[in-house]
């Protein structure tokens, strides 16, 4: 016999995490969550980008500001005019029924100063079936913290204990309180390691 009743103990939806040194030392960074597409309308990638600016905000304490600038957004420290991060205009785009949003990096003092014109933000929504895959990737970025196309083992270690650690966190905690907040404060979610994109691992 079938039991009609609901499952106590739902199988935890999983928030997928690659980030890696690509041969030119470029960092890609990638974390995907997927959730029922019912909630498709409150994912578009315009909605996504709004929910994660204020969401780093408030998870720095309002130590990092992304403010909105005439040229695009800018994540700036503290009230001051430094501009940790600078991005253009975002591009809204998509194939499809899959949509996106996209900010070039335009500089900052994140940025080696000679790859300002490289890197890029974009949240995706993409259809899977009766899912909804909402992504939030980083690519092309070249770290000030690396120093050049050729760091050291230290700049590595530095890089990956300090700048990449907090991305991570605070793209991680971005789609669990996405998640949470469309399924309910104690759904399940556990977080994965994936792979597949052709690197050294951070």
């Amino acid at each position: 016999m079938i039991s009609t009743m609901p499952d106590r103990h739902p199988k935890p939806r999983e928030i997928a995490c690659q980030q890696v040194l690509r041969e030119d030392s470029s960092v890609c960074s990638v974390q995907w969550l997927t959730i029922p597409a019912r909630h498709a309308p409150a994912v578009s990638p315009p909605l996504l980008l709004e929910r994660y600016l204020a969401h780093v905000r408030r998870f720095t304490l309002s130590l990092v500001r992304p403010t909105r600038a005439p040229g695009g957004i800018e994540f700036r420290l503290l009230a001051t005019g430094v501009r940790l991060l600078s991005f253009g205009v975002p591009i809204v785009g998509g194939d499809g029924a899959t949509r996106s949003i996209t900010l070039g990096i335009s500089g900052g003092w994140l940025v080696q100063p000679r790859e300002c014109g490289r890197g890029e933000l974009s949240f995706i929504a993409e259809p899977a079936g009766d899912l909804v895959q909402v992504v939030v990737r980083l690519a092309d970025y070249c770290p000030l913290l690396l120093g050049s196309r050729q760091p050291s083992r230290l700049r590595k270690l530095v890089y990956r204990l300090t700048q990449s650690l907090l991305h991570r966190i605070v793209t991680v905690r971005f789609l669990l309180g996405l998640y949470r907040e469309l399924e309910g404060a104690g759904a399940p979610v556990r977080l994965v390691k994936s792979r597949g994109i052709a690197g050294e691992e951070i």
